[in-house]
């Protein structure tokens, strides 16, 4: 699978594309549940009052949702995420990036994401905060509406292949440039060094980064995106899946 195509790509402006669905959530034996009742966000998220730098790229953040729930199981605020539903990844954000300096962030008014569009792409992003925090942050930086902005993110997450991670994680020895390898092994024509690896300072993976340029084509990962170095010891939460 080609992870992305320059013809299709996107920058502000653009079109509402597929919307994320269920059917991507390998790592899961059960179909991704969506809360029957789901209280959306009623104000607006105000923009800060620092410029922003222009963006020169993407950072697509997947979280590694076993690390993520591991200490949340029993938190209600994520209990989409962490007790309805096990996930392998899931999308954190899309997020514009500045070559230097602060990233663009909360660039404007972000108008309340409705619930239609939050039960759209839950299986993707499973938070209804956690949404329109992404909106407000990041999207108001590149999109003209929510809409938008989660539409693209949907396009992107389902041309990323993600490798099993389950499997990978029983790997001795594992480093830094395993994880980054498996992606490259499932994605054709995406090179490591787009592929930042976020570790916590006791080496759990927490996050993964896909660099991209402004026509959503993969790019080479700076420093601060980059993550841990391919020779870091690694090692890879598997508490969430199910049993078979």
């Amino acid at each position: 699978m080609l992870l992305l195509s320059a013809c299709d790509a996107a920058p502000s402006g653009r079109e509402a594309a597929s919307p994320a669905t269920s059917a991507d959530l390998a790592d899961t034996d059960a179909n991704c549940v969506i809360p029957a009742d789901i209280t959306p966000p009623r104000r607006a998220t105000p923009p800060d009052d620092r410029p922003d730098a222009p963006a020169s790229g993407y950072v697509m953040a997947l979280s590694w949702s076993p690390e993520f729930c591991r200490f949340r199981a029993d938190q209600d605020a994520h209990a989409g995420q962490c007790r309805d539903n096990r996930f392998g990844f899931i999308l954190h954000g899309l997020w514009p990036q500045a070559a230097r300096g602060p990233h663009p962030r909360a660039c404007a008014l972000a108008a309340p994401v409705s619930e239609d569009t939050i039960r759209r792409h839950y299986c993707m992003t499973p938070s209804a905060a956690l949404i329109q925090h992404e909106w407000a942050a990041h999207g108001t930086c590149a999109w003209d509406s929510a809409d938008a902005y989660f539409a693209d993110a949907a396009r992107l997450w389902d041309r990323v292949d993600r490798p099993d991670l389950f499997a990978l994680s029983r790997k001795e020895g594992l480093v830094a440039a395993d994880i980054r390898a498996a992606f490259v092994a499932v994605n054709p024509g995406l090179p490591a060094e787009a592929v930042g690896v976020d570790l916590d300072n006791r080496g759990w993976l927490e996050e993964i980064f896909i660099c991209l340029d402004l026509d959503e084509r993969p790019r080479a990962c700076a420093p601060r995106e980059y993550g841990a170095h391919d020779n870091r010891k690694a090692s890879i939460w598997r508490g969430g899946r199910p049993k078979k």
